[in-house]
């Protein structure tokens, strides 16, 4: 059975046992989250889709890691007009282990 949850603006296809990297969610590491939008429950034979939301269904996740990605550069230039800014970015994330789809 899998499903397609709606978390940090972006859609994520999921099953029981996968590992995703969302944005980040506030909790401890080893804690259970409840994913509640979920847009669409498939499975062998049976497709719940949603307008917008399946009523009833929810996704059960670990949290396994709080962390920061790999660092990006930023980096403004104007040709000839001696103008250059150099900034650096590492995006938050939660690494989270599905344990359940339910329908």
């Amino acid at each position: 059975m899998y499903a397609i949850i709606k978390t940090g603006g972006k859609q994520y296809r999921v099953s029981e046992g996968d590992t995703i990297r969302v944005e980040k969610i506030t909790g401890d590491v080893g804690s259970s989250v409840e994913l509640g939008e979920v847009l669409m429950v498939g499975g062998t034979d049976d497709v719940s889709v949603g307008t917008p939301l399946v009523s009833g269904a929810k996704v059960t996740a670990e949290i396994v890691a709080q962390d920061r990605a790999k660092k990006i550069i930023v980096f403004k230039m104007k040709r000839r007009k001696n103008y250059r800014r150099k900034q650096g970015h590492r995006q938050p994330y939660t690494e989270l282990r599905i344990t359940g789809v339910s329908a």
